[in-house]
């Protein structure tokens, strides 16, 4: 496959549509070292990962519910079983996590921040050129404190992205995309 029709074929699945089977650890391997391959101005490397896989999916759900609930006690039962489950369907979730060095001189925290969402983007190109589908997520549990917490996000760092992969349930949805052309300007000095 060409880089440009990876690119125009990109599409995310939606997390409840991944399942079994996952990235094998060779392909885990792989997947995470062409990922590593982001720009990375000043060589930084102002990201890392951690896994989430297995039986610690279920109980980062149970985490999300209780946390989830502890903030709103007057949630709705669906939303704080939304929030158990949402980690419960693909089989491997790789969190992107940035670690922002505010004092550089050199490297501007924007430029940091960007070279981790590159990371997260090399995660879902590289699931799908593997045959895995993928989706890049945040929510609510990549900013909250409890959460951070125990996902040992220390001082510093912030949570890019929780990329779901697994194998796709069902061909991945399409959507009306951009037209280039139309964003193009072109500045005359």
């Amino acid at each position: 496959m060409s880089a440009l029709k990876l690119l125009n074929d990109r599409r995310s699945v939606p997390s409840r549509q991944l399942g079994d089977p996952g990235p094998d650890p060779a392909e885990l391997q792989a997947l995470l070292q062409a990922a590593a391959r982001a720009p990375d101005h000043g060589k930084l490397v102002p990201w890392r990962f951690l896994l989430i896989r297995g039986e610690a999916r279920r109980r980062l759900g149970e985490l999300l519910a209780r946390t989830a609930l502890a903030n709103n006690p007057d949630a709705p039962p669906a939303a704080i079983e939304k929030d158990r489950e949402r980690f419960n369907f693909a089989p491997l979730i790789v969190t992107v996590i940035a670690h922002i060095d505010e004092a550089n001189s050199k490297v501007p925290a924007q430029e940091q921040l960007l070279s981790a969402g590159c990371v997260a983007y090399n995660l879902l190109l590289g699931a799908q050129q593997l045959g895995y589908g993928a989706q890049w997520l945040t929510g609510w549990a990549a900013y909250d404190p409890t959460i951070l917490a125990a996902l040992g996000v220390g001082a510093g760092e912030r949570v890019v992205g929780f990329i779901h992969i697994g194998t796709a349930r069902e061909p991945a949805p399409e959507r009306l995309r951009p037209d280039a052309a139309a964003l193009v300007r072109e500045w005359q000095g």
